[in-house]
């Protein structure tokens, strides 16, 4: 009997792995698996995304960005999307829904945030193009080191003060090297290696393609934790990309645009750079509130995406053998001629 007591008062052994033992009372270290995971897929995809935006820079004409340049009317209509547009439907929908004040600063920073890389991607496969959506990628970017103070300032005030929200120049400055450094190798190995580029080309735009998705389903597993918010979150980060989509190609209709112009418009006004929503909105809050709102950039980047590659599918699926019958299968961009 005294040896069944003595057996019962022994403390139970605790997890070999444990930093603290007292007693029955162990503490086991955290698991770094998320963080570690986080390090490697970003270091791949910032790879992948430099061979992308190489493989776009394969596409541009010289010629044609220079003259988009010196005659940016596509330019000024996507900036007055991308700076006009997207801050207040931002606005508007935080209204009509209600949210809270922090979760209506969130859609609002997404709303002002610069273009994404993304939109030249899908630019190439919707037959965009290529040299306006390059050139307004880096122009949105350039400006919003302005801009997005300005709008910031102009709709946030309704719920906080625009000092409290912090502007990341530095990742600003780092995705306009991202991409304009690699753009700049693809037009050079297109002037001097045109065969070269064409195959570069093909293998960058299916990557490009592959690359999008990867980084939807990995932000969705990193960040599984923060999908329980407010239903009215889900809505807008649904609803918020097509509106864009969609106001931006009517705008770019209204004035008098081609097509192609139009769509590229469209996505240029359509695709934000969430990556930078999130950097701004983890910067600029407290953990607390973050629960309630840091998913949301993942949620628009998502369905923004889903816009994307359904137009994609509706543009080649019914008219892909159409258009091999008729007039011969090229690829878009690599002849640019629109």
């Amino acid at each position: 009997m005294s040896t069944f007591m003595m057996k019962m008062t022994e403390p139970l052994s605790c997890d070999p792995h444990a930093t603290v033992c007292t007693g029955t009372s162990c503490l086991v270290p955290p698991s770094n698996f998320n963080e570690i995971l986080s390090l490697v897929l970003s270091t791949v995809l910032t790879v992948m995304l430099a061979f992308v935006m190489f493989a776009m820079g394969c596409t541009v004409d010289t010629k044609k960005l220079w003259a988009h340049i010196k005659r940016p009317w596509g330019i000024f209509i996507g900036f007055l999307c991308q700076f006009g547009i997207m801050p207040f439907t931002a606005f508007a929908l935080s209204l009509a829904f209600n949210v809270l004040p922090v979760q209506a600063v969130a859609i609002i920073i997404m709303g002002c945030c610069p273009g994404g890389s993304s939109s030249n991607i899908i630019c190439y496969w919707l037959d965009g193009d290529m040299d306006l959506s390059i050139s307004m990628t880096t122009c949105s970017s350039i400006l919003a080191l302005g801009m997005m103070p300005l709008c910031l300032l102009i709709y946030t005030t309704t719920w906080t003060s625009a000092d409290t929200i912090m502007i990341p120049y530095d990742s600003i400055g780092i995705t306009l090297v991202a991409l304009l450094v690699p753009i700049s190798a693809g037009i050079y190995v297109k002037r001097r290696w045109p065969e070269m580029a064409k195959k570069i080309l093909k293998i960058g735009s299916i990557l490009g393609f592959v690359l999008i998705i990867v980084i939807a389903v990995v932000g969705g597993i990193l960040y599984q934790s923060s999908w329980v918010i407010a239903p009215s979150l889900w809505i807008i980060g649904t609803i918020y990309p097509f509106i864009g989509f969609g106001l931006g190609f009517l705008l770019a209709r209204f004035v008098g645009q081609p097509w192609h112009r139009c769509r590229t418009i469209a996505l240029e006004t359509g695709f934000q750079n969430a990556q930078l929503c999130s950097t701004i909105v983890q910067l600029s809050f407290s953990p607390a509130e973050l629960e309630v709102m840091f998913s949301f950039p993942l949620i628009y980047s998502i369905f923004q995406l889903v816009a994307a590659l359904s137009s994609v599918l509706g543009e080649y699926l019914p008219g892909m053998k159409a258009k091999n019958d008729e007039c011969g299968y090229s690829r878009p961009g690599v002849s640019n001629s629109f």
